[in-house]
């Protein structure tokens, strides 16, 4: 069976652009799935899971723009926006709202395969942790649960943004403006009652962290090595 580099979503409601990037991608070797508009391809994302997303802006109904948006804290799949030459407002709007990067129309397929190629390379070299153990503690990113002495906690959207940052930065210091920035939160009590949810879930002794502590005058830190 031929083992390909990634799988692509591309979504386009223009039938020729995307017939010819799946062509283009599937003889450069990756498996490619499609989608003719934003809410065809909310359907695939809820039930796949994506390498990347090759996403046109300007589609009836739906935008690109609302669909990056809406899925931002939902999924981690990397996005490239297709946009019309004079979308400047719409490609930083594209960006703010978390696409990974943009391509004018028109382009050339080769333009987009290396742009595909750099933002994969980048994914990889990352080395997410998704899956981590530590004490008596087993936390899977991908599930959204954290198991503790044989039982299992669930954790939202938000406390996984939270963890996945400290996880792959174990040591580091967050203050709280840094963790309410990661979150798009700007009261820093709710960050504090957020920690102390995590900790519920986290540790033996939440009033006496050994794992997920206080650092005084810096902030919070994720002890796991």
């Amino acid at each position: 069976m031929k083992k390909f580099e990634a799988h692509i979503l591309v979504v386009d409601d223009d039938d020729r652009i995307r017939d010819l990037v799946k062509q283009y991608l599937n003889e450069n070797n990756y498996f490619v799935s499609t989608a003719i508009n934003a809410e065809d391809a909310q359907e695939k994302v809820n039930t796949i899971k994506f390498d990347l997303i090759v996403l046109d802006i300007m589609m009836p109904g739906k935008s690109g723009l609302d669909f990056t948006e809406e899925n931002k804290n939902k999924i981690y799949t990397p996005i490239i926006l297709l946009t019309a030459k004079g979308e400047a407002d719409e490609r930083v709007h594209g960006l703010e709202a978390g696409a990974d990067d943009y391509l004018s129309k028109p382009f050339e397929p080769k333009e987009l395969l290396l742009r595909i190629k750099n933002i994969l390379n980048k994914t990889k070299s990352k080395n997410i942790k998704r899956l981590i153990e530590f004490g008596n503690v087993k936390i899977n990113l991908n599930k959204h649960i954290i198991l503790k002495n044989n039982k299992e906690y669930k954790i939202n959207n938000t406390e996984k943004t939270i963890l996945e940052v400290m996880i792959n930065s174990p040591g580091k210091s967050f203050s709280r403006e840094e963790i309410g920035k990661i979150i798009n939160l700007d009261k820093e009590r709710s960050v504090d009652v957020i920690i102390t949810r995590l900790r519920k879930k986290i540790e033996q002794n939440p009033k006496n962290p050994k794992y997920l502590q206080t650092l005084r005058g810096e902030g919070y830190v994720l002890w796991i090595e």
